[in-house]
């Protein structure tokens, strides 16, 4: 089966950052092969994971919405569309 990835885009509200940080320490999983949280900004951040397949990030998205409701006091909003979250997933072409 073809392993499927996430990841979302977001921004911390100013003065948030190290106490969203700390938040995110106690992430539970959700069943994905690995995760990671990448700071590409001073306000800004990506959550990405990897999981077995697509089905099983289906899976993992009540549970992940959850944690996000969590942490959403963090957060500022990114537009009116999109909310305080940019995700996109898909299939993993090309892993080394």
């Amino acid at each position: 089966m073809q392993k499927f990835a996430t990841c979302v885009r977001f921004f911390v509200k100013e003065g948030k950052v190290d106490a969203f940080i700390s938040a995110c320490e106690i992430n539970p999983s959700y069943g994905e092969i690995s995760s990671f949280l990448v700071k590409t900004g001073d306000l800004t951040f990506v959550w990405n994971a990897i999981f077995e397949n697509e089905q099983a990030l289906i899976d993992a998205r009540p549970g992940m919405i959850s944690n996000l409701d969590r942490l959403r006091g963090y957060l500022q909003e990114i537009s009116p569309e999109l909310g305080v979250t940019d995700p996109v997933s898909g299939p993993i072409i090309d892993e080394k």
